[in-house]
């Protein structure tokens, strides 16, 4: 099959990596730089360097090009990039089948992904999410993996999950595109949530307390997104939630351990060099809830500290002093 990965991020650059080993890849790449590198280096030394680049992978700086070869596209853009990507897809390649990587809630309508694809591809496309608890440089590494493939349609799911899947990355197919898509938003969030607990020294109880709180967090919001509990069982909720949180290699979770010193955002994010989904995303899911009436009192505090001046110290004290209720409410 021939694969088109659009964005030359880390991710983006890791899954081509993997996918080469069975399929032809091209990787489109927006910066010029980027392009010339890797085609010069074998290398993307400035994203994902390291990890050299297959020889059959083709390396293309011209996007309509790029898809206009594949039989499937990966659009590893941030999310940032996702209705503006899915746009220019609909008119120059409108019906072909594709998969996004990127995770979290466009900013401004708070909409997760699939409500994106729905609002600008063509009907009858079919399109998915493939999530769950997956580091860049240990997929381009060939270390073991496993993540979900959540799809619009239950045949492409599965054919597109057996299509990609090799020992080295597991791909599970999933028909619960709104529960892969919230567990893989809102991890991002809790990941900083635990970033800061451990830049406080909190200890390892906090840590364990603040994960699994957090998934009932997730599992409150997308249930009523229209999401299925056992999903939030899964990888895409409780696995991707503990790799996040837990995984030194987590940029939102380094988000979190920077707010702990006192850092003030914008250098946090100018020293992280990558974008951390999980900052903007706080603020649409904090906002989503509210709306939807959904208690999730650890993305308000995570809210809080990142877009509304409250320190990190006071919005633990603030969640410490909540009144005690039923676990299961």
């Amino acid at each position: 099959m021939n694969l088109a990965v659009l964005s030359a991020g880390a991710w983006g650059t890791a899954l081509a990596i993997a996918f080469a080993a069975r399929h032809k890849v091209t990787l489109w790449a927006r910066e010029a730089e980027v392009v010339a590198g890797m085609r010069d280096q074998r290398e993307n030394t400035r994203f994902l360097p390291g990890h050299p680049l297959p020889e059959s992978m083709i390396i293309e700086a011209d996007f309509d090009a790029a898809v206009a070869s594949a039989d499937l596209l990966v659009v590893a853009t941030p999310l940032a990039g996702l209705r503006a990507t899915l746009q220019r897809l609909a008119v120059i390649a409108p019906g072909k089948p594709l998969v996004w990587v990127c995770k979290g809630l466009e900013a401004g309508t708070a909409k997760l992904p699939n409500a994106i694809a729905a609002e600008t591809l063509v009907a009858g496309t079919c399109y998915g999410a493939l999530s769950g608890p997956s580091f860049a440089e240990e997929v381009a590494s060939g270390l073991p993996t496993a993540v979900t493939l959540a799809a619009n349609n239950a045949d492409f799911a599965r054919d597109t999950a057996l299509a990609l899947h090799t020992p080295r990355l597991r791909i599970y197919a999933n028909d619960d595109l709104p529960g892969v898509e919230v567990g893989g938003a809102v991890k991002n969030v809790l990941a900083i949530a635990t970033g800061i607990s451990d830049g406080l020294g909190l200890g390892l109880n906090a840590r364990a307390a603040l994960i699994t709180r957090g998934l009932a967090e997730i599992a409150r919001l997308g249930s009523v997104l229209g999401g299925k509990r056992d999903t939030f069982m899964g990888l895409a909720g409780m696995g991707d939630l503990i790799l996040t949180c837990t995984g030194d290699l987590s940029r939102n979770r380094r988000v979190g351990l920077a707010l702990a010193t006192g850092k003030t955002l914008p250098q946090i994010l100018e020293d992280l060099g990558h974008v951390a989904e999980g900052v903007s995303t706080a603020r649409e899911v904090a906002k989503l809830a509210t709306e939807l009436g959904v208690e999730m009192p650890i993305t308000q505090a995570v809210n809080a500290i990142l877009h509304h001046g409250v320190g990190a110290a006071a919005a633990v004290e603030q969640l410490l002093s909540r009144d005690p209720k039923s676990e299961t409410a």
